[in-house]
């Protein structure tokens, strides 16, 4: 059985580059604003007026925020690659949620035969494994369920039908 490696090696690459990213958009903001600004900035802003102290609260205050917010995106980064990984690598070994799949097929359903490949319209393709069969039945792009069983193994339903046949994601 094929393994899908590009795409856990892309999600794994994206997710050990955070820290990179954050340590990137941390150092964006060290220093005080008197060094991020331009003369014309930081006295168009009135930050001249500011003693040493308020300079400082405002500085920290400032950093403070930055570091929640980086903080907070790089979270939301790491979660939606994360739930992209899963969706993405259903049904490949036992990676990814266990939940059903309901999806369309795409163009004709002309029965089950072991070896059929059944490409879905969220661009997985499966491929049935075992000899389960029903002919002369004809539909256009019909709406199936891929459920799990024990074993990783997976089974594909064509609405409809009570037949089901055993498959393996292979794409």
């Amino acid at each position: 059985m094929k393994l899908p490696r590009l795409p856990l090696l892309f999600a794994a690459t994206a997710l050990s580059l955070l820290p990179l990213q954050q340590a990137h958009a941390q150092r964006a903001l060290q220093g005080d604003l008197q060094q991020q600004m331009s003369t014309e900035e930081f006295t168009a802003a009135g930050l001249h007026k500011l003693d040493a102290g308020e300079l400082r609260a405002l500085n920290d205050w400032l950093q403070g925020k930055v570091e929640q917010a980086t903080t907070s995106a790089l979270e939301s980064a790491r979660e939606e690659g994360r739930q992209e990984v899963i969706v993405k690598n259903r049904g490949f070994l036992s990676f990814g949620s266990n939940e059903p799949i309901q999806a369309g097929l795409e163009g004709e359903f002309r029965g089950f035969a072991k070896g059929r490949q059944y490409t879905l319209d969220n661009g997985q393709v499966w491929e049935q494994t075992d000899t389960a069969s029903v002919s002369g039945v004809r539909k256009q792009a019909p709406q199936v369920r891929i459920t799990p069983g024990l074993m990783n193994v997976w089974y594909l339903q064509v609405d409809g039908l009570n037949t089901r046949a055993k498959v393996q994601r292979i794409k």
